[in-house]
């Protein structure tokens, strides 16, 4: 096969899943001229019935798709800014993520949520730069961050598979990752990848920052062996693969692109502290607390975990204990 992009990917998983079962069905604002470049092609092969353009009011089409689900479809819902997931988080968290679990599992909502381009790297500005997955993990909905085009593929068809509500963020700075990739699976939801073997500390990547988190093992490889492990899926989270690798390593670093308050990578470290031993206190690397993304690009950048501050936190862990 040859090399893949991270974004078709994910439009090549919504078409295998498109034929594959005819209840899949598309929808979002302008998916049928693909304006995130994910539904490219989807209109032509499946028509407008499958493939829907919706009014400029996520709350509504939001909405849709769960009496969709409920009534039998399988919607994925594109939404072409991460921050519009505040606007309905009401629909997803207290509708579609509840409704199978108040009703004693008399229901499903198989509703797919899809986040092109989260988070920023181009000076989206204030708005348009959110990465809120930690939200959706605190609420228990199942949410995935694919940093691998074969990922984002595998994960994406799972979570169109899954009976429950799947929130699927692609981040901006994986969507134009290229790969050369062998064979396009499902990946499991919940399962996590130990993408470089070490020996000396573990470094958790989420998204995008898996590369970085590899360029840098690769910068100390004279000085450290790191081992960089990927959760792919932030709730439910694969603890079990986490706590054997940092059993092993007895240190740990956490880089996500999310604001450091009440964010994924403090839970991380909180859940490791309780069923693992640390020969050396462990550290974090993300935004600030309650960052907003200026929209000049360089402050943009500024703004977020950067390798430079990764390298720093590893050779930190590694001079304590």
């Amino acid at each position: 096969m040859p090399r893949l992009s991270y974004r078709r990917a994910l439009t090549r998983a919504l078409a295998d899943e498109m034929t594959r079962d005819d209840s899949v069905v598309v929808l979002g604002e302008d998916i049928r001229v693909a304006a995130a470049n994910v539904t490219t092609g989807l209109l032509k092969k499946f028509g407008p019935e499958r493939v829907r353009d919706t009014p400029l009011s996520e709350q509504a089409f939001t909405s849709f798709a769960t009496g969709a689900a409920l009534a039998g479809a399988r919607p994925v819902v594109e939404f072409q800014i991460p921050s519009l997931l505040f606007l309905v988080f009401e629909q997803i968290v207290n509708h579609a993520h509840k409704f199978p679990l108040m009703t004693g599992g008399q229901c499903a909502v198989p509703v797919t949520y899809v986040v092109p381009g989260s988070g920023s790297r181009t000076g989206w500005a204030g708005q348009h730069s959110d990465h809120p997955y930690a939200l959706f993990a605190h609420v228990g909905v199942t949410t995935v961050v694919p940093a691998t085009p074969a990922d984002a593929y595998g994960l994406l068809v799972s979570a169109i598979r899954c009976d429950d509500p799947v929130v699927v963020f692609a981040p901006a700075g994986a969507l134009d990752l290229r790969a050369d990739v062998t064979d396009l699976v499902p990946v499991p939801l919940g399962r996590g990848i130990v993408r470089r073997a070490g020996t000396d500390v573990t470094v958790v990547a989420v998204g995008h920052l898996v590369h970085d988190a590899l360029a840098v093992a690769e910068e100390l490889a004279g000085q450290a062996s790191v081992e960089v492990f990927d959760p792919r899926t932030l709730y439910p989270f694969d603890w079990d693969g986490l706590v054997e690798s940092v059993s092993r390593t007895e240190r740990l670093v956490v880089v996500d692109d999310g604001n450091r308050s009440c964010g994924i990578a403090g839970e991380i470290i909180a859940t490791v502290v309780e069923r693992a031993r640390l020969a050396a206190p462990p550290r974090r690397v993300t935004r600030p607390d309650g960052a907003v993304l200026p929209f000049a690009p360089a402050l943009d950048r500024a703004v977020q975990p950067g390798r430079d501050q990764l390298a720093a936190a590893i050779q930190l862990t590694l001079k304590d204990g």
